[in-house]
């Protein structure tokens, strides 16, 4: 009875523990990169925020108002004294207001302007986010790799206990050497000792993908460890192709446009403005009530007060001319880049290959030969041995060469910005 229990006890842990633990691929994780991460964000309240602000390039200056004594003497004691000035009155209590109106046009600019510069924010979070999707990539194929190291570290493992076992019952029983024994117990322990490295790495990757998610650091979490090679064709190197793609490149023609747009916001301040004020005096003494009524115009073409509009409109133009180098200067880079990352993924594919069809099998069938030939007593330990550590080595430096290669996939996605 205990023993039926313990089982049904250690079987639910297990299906907790399995349930407990996410598998994901790597397009959840970037879906859930972009949907949770908190830089993303920031940019997207950063670009509402510009929209929020625009809706007030349409309010009007405040109104004026005042109150006060108007055409007051000082000594009203003479004016007292005689009676004859006492009937022309002394002065006025005057309540005066103004309001300006906006220009139309100058608001448009503004607004225009404002409503600009969130699009500017728009292309700094695709920024962003490929920056974060390379390293979710490089994290991700990282975890590939070193899963299927594992996994080639464990297969050495049953072999080599295999070789130590069967080393020591042959030499308990003097069908054989002890030559080779010794390496083999120090060729396990090598293992064991880069598992140990491997389960660091592993719980590494782990906290990088959770934190870039923006999840709890030690939330489980697996991954499928398949993956998929993308093609790029030599048209993905044309300048006119890089510049629809690449968000910096986008970012500075957003930026470009937005000082278009401020400068004509500068230039429409150089319109006049109309306005009006009213005036309503009220007599102290026997004068009637008076008002006072105004047109206003403010004009800012004068040259003593136009010269900071020009100025910054002028600066508007340089600053594009600095913005059109740099697009140059990313275009010319991200197409050198490019260009020789693809080589090289090209490259390392043509050698994954000959690792996969030729070198590996050769190996694995030379390996399996001589187990076959140490199981009928014609190979020595030694030999096996040899036969085994050239597979192992040769497997390790294939796996190296398939994590260059998804490594120089997930650079080119970056600069192609391919999601």
């Amino acid at each position: 009875m205990f023993r039926e229990l313990l089982i049904i006890v250690i079987g639910v842990g297990i299906v907790a523990s399995a349930q407990g633990q996410t598998t994901m691929n790597l397009p959840d994780i970037l879906t859930t990169v972009e949907k949770n991460n908190p830089g993303l964000k920031m940019y997207e309240a950063e670009a509402r925020a510009f929209t929020e602000e625009a809706k007030g390039a349409y309010s009007w200056m405040a109104p004026e108002a005042g109150a006060g004594l108007f055409m007051t003497p000082y000594k009203t004691s003479e004016i007292k004294a005689n009676p004859a000035m006492m009937k022309e009155g002394m002065g006025f209590f005057m309540i005066s207001a103004q309001q300006m109106f906006p220009s139309r046009k100058k608001q448009n600019a503004d607004a225009a302007w404002m409503r600009s510069m969130s699009t500017v924010e728009t292309e700094k979070r695709k920024i962003a986010y490929n920056e974060l999707a390379y390293t979710v990539k490089k994290n991700y194929y990282e975890w590939v790799v070193l899963m299927k190291k594992q996994s080639v570290l464990d297969e050495g493992s049953r072999i080599l206990d295999f070789m130590i076992k069967s080393a020591e019952i042959r030499y308990k029983n003097g069908l054989g050497k002890i030559s080779a024994y010794y390496k083999a117990k120090a060729a396990l322990a090598n293992i064991d000792n880069m598992k140990l490295m491997l389960d660091n790495d592993l719980r590494q990757k782990r906290i990088m993908l959770n934190s870039l998610m923006y999840r709890n650091v030690d939330t489980e979490l697996a991954i499928d460890t398949n993956y998929n090679w993308k093609e790029f064709p030599a048209s993905v190197l044309d300048s006119a192709y890089l510049t629809s793609r690449r968000s910096d490149i986008q970012a500075l023609q957003r930026s470009m446009e937005v000082n278009n747009l401020q400068r004509n916001a500068e230039l429409a301040k150089l319109k006049p403005e109309f306005g009006i004020r009213y005036d309503h005096m009220i007599g102290l003494s026997t004068q009637p009530a008076q008002f006072t009524i105004m047109g206003m115009v403010k004009l800012p073409l004068a040259k003593w007060s136009s010269k900071m509009n020009k100025a910054k409109a002028e600066s508007l133009v340089w600053q594009n001319e600095s913005l059109k180098s740099q697009q140059q200067m990313i275009l010319n880079e991200a197409t050198g880049m490019a260009g020789s990352a693809r080589a090289e993924l090209e490259t390392k594919k043509k050698q994954m290959r000959l690792y996969e069809t030729q070198i590996v099998p050769s190996l694995r069938r030379n390996f399996q030969t001589m187990q076959l030939g140490y199981e009928q007593n014609t190979e020595q330990l030694f030999e096996l041995f040899d036969a085994w550590e050239a597979l192992n080595m040769t497997q390790l430096e294939y796996l190296d060469q398939l994590k260059a290669a998804l490594l120089l996939q997930a650079e080119l996605e970056k600069i192609l910005e391919i999601k």
